[in-house]
């Protein structure tokens, strides 16, 4: 190796390290519960439908639903309470993977129509939650899709389902919806529900 190239390698090694401190530096700590704050148990986003995202008749591809709910939960969960479930990974060595879904596709997203997406943490234990997700309008008069999404917590080294740990508890418990008895809802009334709070004039329709 000659005297540049020493040179340039040593000078890229420090860049490196200096740039790895820096992203310590700027992750966030782990979610802390304050007894003294109230939570928000509801995400909402606003985005556009993208043309990419659609299929021959102009309408959001099935698929592509979860992308756009799972995208717009994990940026406002970082934003409004300060959890990432990358720290799940990187900190405590664990993760939630999807056990189950359930989805209703009640109106079609149109191709550059603007939406409205909105999630909520409707049922917890010690090893599994159940986020709901809904999607309407921009004006949010009508309701185009609602889905539950089941995880369980487990163990990356063992990949087994375990308790969640104490911190995780703390940030599920701050951010559940109360007053849910959710085992037993069932879901087309749970539609029904939504239907009635955004608007209740279309809730047959």
């Amino acid at each position: 190796m000659n005297g540049f190239n020493r040179i340039f390698a040593r000078t890229s090694l420090h860049q490196t390290a200096r740039d790895q401190r820096v992203m310590i530096r700027q992750q966030p700590a782990m979610f802390k519960r304050d007894p003294n704050r109230s939570y928000p148990t509801e995400t909402e986003s606003r985005t556009i439908i993208r043309f990419q995202d659609c299929d021959p008749l102009q309408h959001l591809n099935n698929a592509k639903y979860f992308d756009y709910y799972f995208n717009a939960r994990e940026d406002q969960v970082a934003k409004l309470y300060d959890f990432s479930p990358g720290q799940l990974f990187s900190e405590l060595k664990t993760s939630w993977v999807v056990y189950q879904h359930q989805i209703a596709y009640v109106r079609p997203a149109q191709v550059s129509e603007w939406i409205r997406i909105m999630s909520r943490l409707i049922y917890v234990n010690e090893d599994t939650t159940v986020t709901e997700y809904f999607m309407t309008d921009d004006a949010k008069t009508h309701l185009k899709n609602v889905l539950w999404v089941t995880s369980k917590y487990i163990s990356v080294a063992t990949g087994k389902r375990i308790p969640h740990d104490d911190v995780v508890t703390g940030y599920l418990q701050a951010t559940l919806v109360p007053g849910i008895d959710f085992m037993n809802l069932n879901f087309n009334d749970r539609i029904r529900e939504i239907k009635q709070q955004i608007s209740p004039r279309n809730v047959n329709r």
